[in-house]
């Protein structure tokens, strides 16, 4: 959501009915396991994700086998309260993208169309923008082919190898599922800028390593002196 022999592409891409998310492009095996991966995925976020990401640790866990993972800050449409969601992204000329893995109806998805201002916290920064679906279906190839192939695993085993594939079949590949492009509109507030948390790890690991090395060095002049 790699060029790896062991992960196979999923056998269908023609959209399947979910009772709750409508038609997406998973095929019949991955859209019976869409609600309760939902479920999963609202567990994992967290309790997990969020709280490594909102600890500055996203560049720990950014690789290109696994791909990037940024927090998006939305306001709810309702209850008007600041949500956040940890998604997969790519940069592509000056404009973050993300998409919408769970269709039209995704909770997030649903928020930007009813207030598009939103905050991005990248691994090494933030970022506030306008966040809009793309429709231009130049943009949206490229776009598109960009962010599968930049979240590695998760993007190869959500629709396939993207790489040559031509536009037609990409359109097949990503069908019902919303494509957002964020514009930065100014700076938003990171892991390490004040009220961030990245201090606590920071300080944790300092802690940590300061005892360590300060009982070496304890049992090293423990060993001198019975000399």
């Amino acid at each position: 959501m790699t060029d790896d022999p062991a992960i196979s592409p999923p056998l269908e891409v023609t959209a399947a009915p979910s009772t709750r998310f409508g038609e997406l492009p998973y095929g019949p095996t991955m859209t019976r396991l869409l609600e309760p991966m939902h479920g999963a995925f609202l567990r994992v976020n967290r309790w997990v994700a969020l709280p490594v990401l909102r600890a500055g640790l996203g560049p720990v866990f950014s690789t290109p086998l696994t791909g990037s993972l940024m927090i998006l800050r939305t306001t709810g449409r309702k209850s008007g309260a600041r949500r956040e969601i940890p998604l997969g992204y790519a940069i592509a000329d000056g404009n973050v993208y993300c998409i919408a893995g769970f269709g039209p109806e995704t909770q997030w998805f649903k928020n930007i169309l009813a207030n598009p201002e939103v905050e991005v916290v990248l691994p090494l920064g933030a970022i506030s923008g306008t966040a809009e679906e793309v429709t231009d279906p130049a943009e949206w190839a490229r776009a598109f082919r960009i962010l599968m192939t930049s979240m590695g695993i998760v993007g190869r085993a959500t629709s396939g190898d993207v790489r040559g594939v031509p536009e037609d079949r990409l359109r097949e590949m990503g069908a019902g599922l919303p494509l957002v492009r964020i514009r930065p509109t100014g700076i938003g507030s990171g892991p390490a800028d004040p009220g961030g948390l990245m201090w606590v790890p920071m300080q944790v690991g300092t802690t940590v390593l300061t005892l360590w090395l300060g009982a070496k060095a304890f049992r090293l002049l423990g060993r001198l002196v019975r000399r």
